[in-house]
């Protein structure tokens, strides 16, 4: 109860300073507006009020201010109205009405006082307390019941948050002015290299953006805009060691383009345009955090005035410079909103091609997912040959309920970058789509890194092209950020083996495709079921026949490609041999060991799946090569009889078996 009353307080307080200037008979128009920016908080401190005494004392729940009440729907339209204030008949129209709201305002905050304090609704706060306090103690005992039957490892719906963006060009109206900001750029960036390799020595943070400290004494900055330059040094190191690279020899201005510096094979206006881009990115950084107690962000800040949004730039030596922002971006009013409210929002200022672009970013908390794995989930697998989504929607008890494909070959063959984005966004919203159809969460696999070919290593231009355009992870944070927008829940597994349990226990089980197959095991996991050896794989990992015979065609596979690739002339096709004769050694390694540690599945993975003594890698590799003549087989059905215990048995052929050399052609099945 007593949120409940702080947040009436609040509103209170705000409603005061509204009626200051709400009943003014001729404002002017400084007066008018300042009445209607007061309008604006009054209202976001109102409406919140509101919204914690209806969860509070009536247990109901609204997330925005027409769901909060309906009485009052002109008021809400109003106030969604007021960042338009630079209109002047919308602005006088507005203010006509401020006196009726006031009152309006005020009546319903009484109310709600004065309902709050009577013995009746005391008695029922205090019994839905008790209520909501023992639902919860018992929805966690059922939960702990059923830990048995679930893997306790799985993973559990997250509360993350929705982080949004508005990007807009900066117009100075005096050259002065921006000739200030490019220098605070300048000086900034320089800031942030320095404190760069301050923190590569271990220096203390603490110390680095104190106000007698060297970033602010030596480039002039304030302790807010040091504090920045170190946030964006620290993120620029932790994004090396992430990605495994050694932190001292990072880049600022981008590796790309000086290696084209250090090409020297460019001449004219080629080289000119190379040395702005290099000179814009090492110096055309400025970069604020927001902050709620100074209005939204204290260096870079939103103001509304004379027809226009500007953004008044703090130079850091007590001046202050304003920039027109220019954009029609569609999140524009919520970042007013957030501007008015001095919610805070986040300003990146770069430079590009000699203009100054800002970048407002702020998080959003997301209300409770309305989907959940409760329902069942849908399974999402990403490939990239063929090039498109496999999806399956998997019931609660882990039944597939149903399966299909969303091809993504336009993807590949749009004309540009922003054609690839519209297009990945489309695909996005049709997965979300179909998880909200069906009332269920959405589970892919938690892909950190795959590994990609690279030119000379023998792999070839078709295989490095297939895996260099895949998007996966571009298209996976669309799905993840657009469905927890709509109230999906996000479930994300580990990776490993998915596929491979795909391929052996159900393409074969079902008749679906191996990329299906896949989903299917990614939604299993997601519910938590464990995935069980067959029977029939069982009795043939027990089969001393079968392993012999496995081990005999790798070591003959292994002899074939020792001869080809020391016959091989040709340095990239030499590469290529090798790299299949080190596969070839690792799978005779898994046959040696069949019944070795199931590993883990709750990591991710940072490149294709280790090989080892695993009971799924070693079916693998018995019997996708030796018996189908590929590693990754599209047609999975003769494996059907050996996953129902029909093995019979391997028999001599009378010729070589596609997947090795001459001497094996032992390796049909009868």
């Amino acid at each position: 109860m007593g949120r409940v009353l702080e947040r009436i307080q609040a509103a209170e307080k705000a409603l005061a300073t509204l009626k200051e200037l709400a009943y003014l008979e001729a404002p002017t128009p400084v007066e008018r507006d300042a009445a209607i920016q007061r309008f604006e908080y009054a209202f976001e401190a109102f409406w919140k009020a509101l919204q914690t005494y209806l969860r509070e004392v009536e247990g109901l729940e609204g997330g925005s201010p027409k769901g909060v009440f309906r009485l009052a729907l002109a008021m809400v339209d109003d106030r969604n109205l007021t960042v338009h204030t630079y209109n002047e008949a919308l602005a006088q129209a507005i203010f006509r009405r401020l006196p009726h709201y006031t009152r309006l305002m005020e009546s319903v905050l009484g109310r709600c006082k004065q309902l709050k304090n009577s013995p009746q609704i005391r008695t029922l706060f205090l019994f839905r307390s008790r209520f909501i306090q023992k639902h919860k103690t018992s929805r966690r005992v059922a939960k702990e019941a059923k830990g048995g039957k679930m893997n306790p490892g799985m993973p559990e719906a997250k509360a993350p948050k929705l982080f949004l963006g508005v990007h807009a060009r900066l117009v100075f109206p005096d050259h002065r002015d921006e000739a200030a900001v490019l220098d605070l750029m300048r000086r900034f960036s320089s800031a942030t290299r320095f404190a760069y390799k301050r923190l590569l020595e271990g220096q203390d943070r603490k110390e680095l953006k104190r106000e007698d400290g060297p970033l602010c004494r030596l480039f002039g900055l304030n302790t807010r805009y040091a504090d920045g330059a170190i946030e964006k040094a620290q993120a620029t190191l932790d994004s090396a060691k992430e990605l495994g690279q050694d932190p001292r020899k990072v880049v600022f201005g981008g590796r790309e383009v000086f290696e084209q510096l250090k090409r020297k094979h460019l001449s004219g206006k080629a080289l000119l345009a190379l040395k702005r881009k290099w000179k814009e990115r090492r110096q055309g950084l400025l970069y604020s955090r927001g902050d709620a107690t100074k209005k939204g962000n204290a260096n870079l800040r939103l103001e509304p005035g004379d027809g226009a949004l500007w953004l008044q730039v703090n130079l850091g030596n007590g001046g202050y410079v304003r920039a027109r922002v220019r954009t029609s971006h569609p999140q524009l009013k919520a970042l007013l909103q957030r501007a008015y409210a001095s919610l805070p929002y986040n300003v990146t200022l770069r430079l590009e091609d000699g203009k100054v672009y800002a970048h407002f970013t702020w998080s959003e908390g997301l209300p409770p997912p309305l989907h959940t794995k409760a329902n069942g989930v849908l399974g999402i697998d990403v490939n990239g040959d063929p090039y498109h989504l496999a999806l399956a929607v998997v019931s609660p008890d882990g039944n597939l309920r149903r399966y299909l494909a969303l091809s993504l070959e336009e993807v590949d063959r749009a004309p540009n970058k922003g054609a690839k984005e519209l297009l990945l966004w489309k695909v996005a919203h049709q997965v979300v789509a179909l998880a909200e159809e069906h009332g269920v969460a959405i589970a892919t696999e938690r892909l950190k890194y795959l590994r990609k070919s690279k030119r000379g290593d023998g792999s070839g231009r078709h295989i490095r092209r297939k895996q260099h355009r895949f998007a996966y992870r571009s298209l996976l944070e669309k799905i993840h950020s657009l469905a927890r927008k709509r109230g999906v829940e996000v479930l994300e597994v580990s990776p490993q083996d998915t596929s491979t349990i795909g391929m052996l226990k159900y393409a074969p089980g079902l008749s679906l495709s191996k990329d299906v197959a896949a989903a299917y095991v990614i939604g299993r996991r997601a519910l938590g079921f464990e995935e069980k050896l067959p029977k029939g794989y069982e009795a043939l990992l027990k089969d001393e026949s079968f392993l012999r015979e496995a081990r005999g065609f790798y070591e003959a596979r292994m002899a074939h490609l020792g001869a080809k690739c020391k016959a091989e002339k040709n340095p990239y096709l030499k590469r290529r041999w090798s790299r299949e004769l080190r596969r070839a050694q690792r799978a005779l390694a898994s046959l040696s060991s069949p019944w070795g540690s199931p590993g883990s599945r709750k990591g991710v993975t940072e490149g294709r799946n280790p090989s080892g003594a695993h009971p799924w890698r070693v079916m693998r590799v018995g019997l996708f090569l030796p018996l189908l003549g590929l590693e990754v087989p599209r047609d999975l059905s003769p494996l059907k009889p050996i996953l129902h215990g029909l093995w019979k048995g391997w028999k001599i052929g009378s010729g070589p078996h596609p997947g090795g050399g001459p001497e094996c052609a032992n390796v049909h099945f009868y």
